[in-house]
């Protein structure tokens, strides 16, 4: 039985594992090496507008705002909304504004019934974009000198409707180094990026809601932000939207593009998991098989393998050893490649377990009709 199940747990573990390797390279794309040699004097057909929703986000806005405004190669305007701060966000911005003529505050208007906060901010934004691109920038993302320009030359080349990329994500607390990284290992263990662009298919659409590039053609032809009014996992279903009406959508490693601190402390990260994990594994459709593919890959090798030395199983030892190596090595190729931290390799299982517990507590929150509150709204 030792054994069987060290063969499961082995077949298990190749199936991420071959789909991360053969995913990497066509995630890591050439324009992340363009983007540090961007132009220096900005390119007045390549402008953008990058638009920022911001709710209570006075300590990371100037960052984030000095960061675009450093950017080259483009034009760029910066619209930062600023949705009913309970702090100095808007003081912030003010002051920015006052100084450098492409910055633009606006305030937003009360929350409509049935709007999540966020999309409703950026339904505003673009609303109050003037270049026909746009950007949708989270507050707390930097970006590099070159990000605009590369992701402006990617998606002339591509013609990808809507472009995300995932910025390289800082981590400080123990569980922001287990689990943040996990959301790369999904990506590109479980979702085939050749069939995602080249099919326009609903099912493959997958995206960072930290950042997104898009034209306002195809973002009205998508239904705008209104199309997912609702939903607080921009991430997975803006690109659904454009999907859905046929449109392209792509993504790509942003770890030369921009940095972000999406979590400071483990309850954040705890908070952050559950509060749209309905809308992506965390769904009676796919929480079952997920929970098989990551615990069986991940947890069960480790399993078999006490259980197989405490045994004297020598075969299924080994078997289960090659299962540790199948399941850890996309973690530490990662960590290597993607600069992440190597706790979150050392602490894989165990990340993996909290990650999928977690997963079932949001849907039981769900079918019990309670909801996380996020930037002190339930409704967003």
């Amino acid at each position: 039985m030792i054994l069987v199940l060290s063969i499961l747990g082995l077949v298990l573990a190749m199936i991420p594992l071959a789909m991360f390797m053969t995913n990497l390279p066509l995630f890591c794309v050439d324009e992340t090496d363009f983007a540090a040699h961007a132009p220096m004097e900005s390119d007045r057909d390549r402008r953008v507008s990058v638009l920022i929703p911001a709710r209570d986000e006075e300590s990371a806005i100037a960052k984030s705002v000095s960061a675009a405004l450093a950017s080259h190669g483009v034009e760029v305007e910066i619209v930062v909304l600023d949705d009913h701060s309970t702090d100095e966000t808007a003081t912030v911005v003010r002051k920015m504004a006052a100084s450098d003529s492409r910055v633009r505050l606006i305030e937003s208007e009360a929350l409509p019934k049935a709007w999540n906060g966020k999309q409703h901010a950026c339904f505003q934004l673009a609303a109050a974009a003037t270049h026909d691109r746009m950007v949708f920038l989270d507050a707390d993302v930097r970006l590099s000198p070159g990000t605009l320009w590369a992701l402006t030359r990617r998606q002339d080349k591509t013609g990808v409707d809507l472009l995300s990329a995932f910025p390289h994500q800082e981590t400080g607390t123990w569980l922001e180094k287990w689990i943040i990284p996990l959301m790369h290992y999904i990506l590109l263990g479980f979702l085939p990026l050749v069939r995602m662009r080249s099919s326009t298919h609903p099912s493959y659409a997958s995206g960072c809601g930290q950042l997104f590039m898009t034209r306002k053609s195809a973002y009205t032809t998508a239904g705008t932000h209104e199309a997912i009014k609702s939903s607080r996992h921009d991430g997975l279903k803006l690109p659904r939207a454009y999907r859905n009406v046929g449109l392209s959508t792509d993504v790509i490693d942003g770890t030369a593009l921009a940095e972000c601190r999406m979590y400071t402390d483990a309850s954040q990260v705890v908070r952050g998991v559950l509060k749209n994990a309905v809308e992506g594994i965390a769904n009676p459709r796919l929480i079952v098989p997920f929970s098989v593919l990551l615990v069986g890959g991940s947890v069960l090798p480790i399993v078999t393998l006490a259980a197989a030395i405490a045994g004297g199983k020598s075969i299924a030892v080994f078997v289960s050893i090659a299962g540790v190596i199948a399941g850890h090595l996309p973690r530490a190729i990662a960590a290597k490649r993607l600069r992440q931290p190597i706790a979150g390799v050392l602490f894989h299982s165990v990340a993996v377990t909290i990650f999928v517990f977690l997963q079932w507590i949001a849907l039981v929150n769900h079918l019990c009709g309670r909801q996380v509150a996020w930037r002190g709204r339930n409704e967003t």
